[in-house]
């Protein structure tokens, strides 16, 4: 990876990923490697044993974390046995709550959504969620609700419901994106839960989380929601 470093991709990164002092990715350092090129890293190199991809996982450089993750979600979709599920996603929330290595939106979205199918038939995934979700931690907090996406995927929208609920009055536009992202892949399972979860929340939602819940309807119906919120924010 650090053979096909590009000192003038890295620099343009550092504006795009914010990492000037207080933006959400200061401090960070890129190499310059385009996702295309990581993404065949990570498949050339999947079988990565766990201790060097906790190794890699913890780089100084963002591509290179990016690539652990890739890997490491490559190796749970495949692994076969129970016991090597849960060691890789014990390995993946304790990298998450280590606040170094899932630390920008983009790690977040390569991760989250696979890691979550975890989860399912879990007895203590609401409990889980609900602690992630807690966090101060913005990263965290994206890891939470993004992790619900496993569980649209497999017919239940009842976590993301739920999160999205808690994160209504979140101040950062990075978590207004996720949960609308969520709620609007609610909407393809059932328009009728993202209907009522609308009626009873849209007052208080944030405009960037409405507008990505509601991108799939119909204009008419979405232009019903946004002159609704409109009027009661009137």
């Amino acid at each position: 990876m650090r053979s096909m470093a590009n000192a003038r991709l890295a620099k343009k990164y550092l504006t795009f990923y914010r990492t000037q002092p207080g933006g959400y990715g200061a401090g960070d350092r890129f190499l310059g490697v385009r996702v295309p090129v990581s993404r065949k890293i990570a498949a050339e190199n999947v079988s990565l044993p766990l201790d060097q991809l906790r190794k890699l996982a913890e780089s100084r450089f963002h591509e290179e974390r990016f690539v652990a993750l890739v890997i490491l979600v490559l190796q749970f979709n495949t692994a076969k046995k129970e016991e090597e599920r849960k060691r890789l996603f014990d390995a993946y929330v304790q990298m998450v709550r280590s606040g170094k290595v899932v630390n920008n939106w983009d790690l977040v979205d390569a991760s989250a959504p696979y890691m979550g199918a975890y989860l399912i038939g879990d007895p203590k995934s609401r409990e889980f969620l609900l602690k992630l979700v807690q966090s101060r931690n913005l990263w965290t907090q994206r890891v939470a609700i993004l992790m619900t996406f496993s569980f649209i995927r497999n017919g239940d929208n009842r976590p993301t419901l739920l999160l999205a609920k808690r994160l209504l009055s979140h101040p950062h536009d990075l978590i207004h994106k996720a949960s609308g992202w969520m709620l609007r892949e609610v909407g393809k399972n059932s328009l009728s839960d993202l209907r009522k979860f609308l009626t009873k929340h849209s007052a208080r939602m944030p405009r960037t989380m409405l507008r990505y819940s509601i991108e799939k309807m119909q204009k008419r119906e979405r232009q019903k929601w946004l002159s609704t919120v409109a009027r009661q924010k009137a």
